[in-house]
């Protein structure tokens, strides 16, 4: 069946998965699932024991999963995490999807969750196509900026090829940038997560499996939520 959403918004089921009641569940899967990744016990085994414990369902997995990583990868993620305040002039990567559906669900009140290592991430799962939402621009504006307010560049944004509107995408966000004279550039690779995790220059990415490659990062979609959407519907799994 086509995508026919307008927008990037919240799962109908999310209203109750992520209610304050089911968030207070969460927390202490959340907290069990730490602590086993500290001991050493594998991901997705754990994930199972734990979610069957708490009886969480399906998508509540997906977000523990999404938002939980071990103690030592916790701590090298933020010994190699740059400080907004120190990027002025620096070159930046973007990863590209991974940062626009963040910015595009918090700007339509889909669900944010945040976790150990302080990254915001999105509930959006693409299958292989991206379709452009009443979000898109907007969030790319917002994307642009927090990074003139940064002072960082130039950027460029790196798209998966292989997802279909790639390249739709792509001129878009060229048009954006020439629109307001923002130093951007915009390639579509086979395999951005590759490109990312070799980069000699400061990346933008909450991808996990990036995050643990990379070199120095920028935590740039919680920066530009925080700054830009107060009112975002974000989800703290650690203990307030």
């Amino acid at each position: 069946m086509p995508d026919k959403r307008a927008h990037r918004g919240p799962h109908p089921e999310d209203y109750q998965l992520f209610s304050l009641q089911a968030v207070q569940v969460l927390r202490e899967a959340y907290a069990d699932y730490c602590l086993l990744l500290d001991r050493g016990y594998p991901p997705t085994a754990t994930l199972k024991l734990v979610g069957d414990r708490h009886v969480l369902k399906q998508r509540q997995r997906v977000a523990l999963a999404r938002c939980t990583c071990s103690i030592g990868q916790h701590d090298e993620r933020l010994r190699r995490r740059c400080d907004a305040s120190a990027v002025a002039d620096q070159p930046l990567w973007i990863d590209g999807y991974n940062l626009l559906t963040t910015i595009e669900a918090a700007l339509s009140a889909g669900v944010v969750i945040v976790g150990r290592d302080d990254c915001y991430r999105d509930m959006a799962s693409m299958h292989g196509t991206y379709r452009k939402v009443a979000e898109t621009v907007p969030a790319i504006d917002l994307i642009g900026q927090t990074l003139a307010n940064l002072h960082i560049g130039p950027c460029i944004w790196y798209l998966d090829r292989p997802v279909s509107n790639s390249g739709r995408l792509a001129e878009l966000i060229r048009s954006r940038a020439a629109d307001q004279n923002w130093d951007w550039q915009v390639e579509c690779v086979p395999d951005p997560d590759g490109v990312l995790a070799q980069a000699d220059v400061i990346i933008a990415s909450a991808d996990s499996g990036i995050l643990d490659r990379c070199g120095r990062w920028l935590n740039l979609a919680r920066k530009v939520v925080s700054t830009h959407l107060p009112n975002a519907w974000v989800v703290d799994f650690r203990s307030s």
